[in-house]
């Protein structure tokens, strides 16, 4: 007897129907903290400093069908994005099915548990300053490294 694989081993990003596409999010938050690139190498810092949009706490937008009313420099994934975005963080749901590998064991659709990224470590819960209080001139004071080494050491699933 075979179980059927789960979409996201089957398909394509652009294969995917909307809801399953929208559910490969993982709810870290990490896409929504603001960067800071280097005009003359092109390398691209996080920080810790998060959109006026992002829930701290549940790490969701706050206005996500109309964020772009909101944020109107907001980007916005697409199936044919995924792959030209290289600031993803190497534990997101798009990156790593683009790249062809699986999700990790606390991601919402292997734990069936939303909770499971803030439990692991994963998320930005707890570990923001919202860009409503923060200068821009000031963001270089808040750059991190955790957005990127997150996932290290993490199984899959």
């Amino acid at each position: 007897m075979t179980d059927k694989l789960p979409f996201w081993k089957t398909k394509t990003l652009t294969e995917m129907s909307q809801q399953e596409w929208e559910s490969l999010c993982d709810g870290c938050g990490l896409c929504c903290l603001n960067k800071l690139e280097d005009w003359d190498t092109g390398e691209v810092a996080f920080t810790s400093v998060a959109c006026t949009l992002l829930d701290d706490q549940s790490c969701r937008c706050r206005h996500y069908e109309s964020r772009k009313d909101f944020v109107p420099e907001c980007i916005q994934l697409t199936p044919e994005s995924v792959s030209e975005i290289p600031w993803l963080p190497p534990t997101c749901g798009y990156r790593l099915v683009e790249e062809g590998h699986d999700l990790y064991w606390w991601h919402p659709l292997v734990s069936g548990d939303p909770e499971t990224v803030h439990a692991a470590g994963i998320s930005a819960r707890g570990r923001t300053v919202s860009e409503d209080v923060v200068d821009v001139e000031d963001y270089e004071d808040y750059i991190v490294d955790w957005p990127l080494t997150v996932g290290e050491g993490a199984e899959k699933a």
